[in-house]
């Protein structure tokens, strides 16, 4: 049975590396994998899922009007895989939803639950709601704790509290962080 799977994870958690692993594994085995990545999202390039560790692969691109129904993808996939999950719409994870279930092709998301403020985003939330599989992939903050929230810094490293919830960024714009090291500064 194909299911919706979501991976989600803080910054620097290898959500990407994990991606990247998973299209090889199917490949491997003679099986064709399309893989997503935000359009917006240009850290790595533009349609490049890129991880930290250096490995890249070139990627479709989705944004708010991309539409994820069986007559809008390929006939012959074997698995979707979607970086930065996040930037999805609801509408859109409704879609991948029914795509894993009506389609029969396993769907695996990857991306974060929660922006620089601690709030959801709507595709996260979305799909914290309909995936049939969830899993928590784990970093670490500086203390050594478990980082499961993010935070946004300004150039001087200080911390951003306010803002647009989407600001594209890598190390020098966010850090993963504990719960506690999150609200050490009593802002959030």
């Amino acid at each position: 049975m194909s299911k919706l799977y979501f991976r989600y994870a803080a910054m620097n958690a290898g959500k990407s590396t994990a991606l990247l692993q998973a299209a090889h594994n199917y490949e491997e085995r003679g099986m064709r994998v399309l893989l997503f990545t935000a359009a917006h999202d240009d850290r790595s390039g533009s349609g490049v899922i890129g991880s930290r560790l250096g490995l890249q692969r070139q990627a479709a691109t989705f944004g708010k009007d991309t539409e994820f129904t069986p007559e809008h993808l390929p006939a012959d996939i074997a698995c979707l895989l979607i970086d930065e999950a996040q930037f999805l719409t609801p509408r859109q994870v409704r879609q991948l939803h029914r795509l894993a279930h009506r389609g029969r092709m396993p769907v695996i998301c990857y991306g974060l639950r929660s922006d620089f403020r601690g709030e959801a985003f709507p595709g996260s939330a979305q799909l914290l709601t309909l995936a049939d599989d969830l899993e928590e992939m784990k970093t670490i903050c500086a203390c050594a704790r478990k980082a499961s929230m993010n935070m946004r810094l300004a150039a001087d490293g200080r911390r951003v509290t306010e803002g647009e919830q989407v600001e594209i960024g890598g190390n020098d714009r966010y850090r993963a962080v504990c719960p506690s090291c999150f609200y050490s500064d009593g802002t959030a």
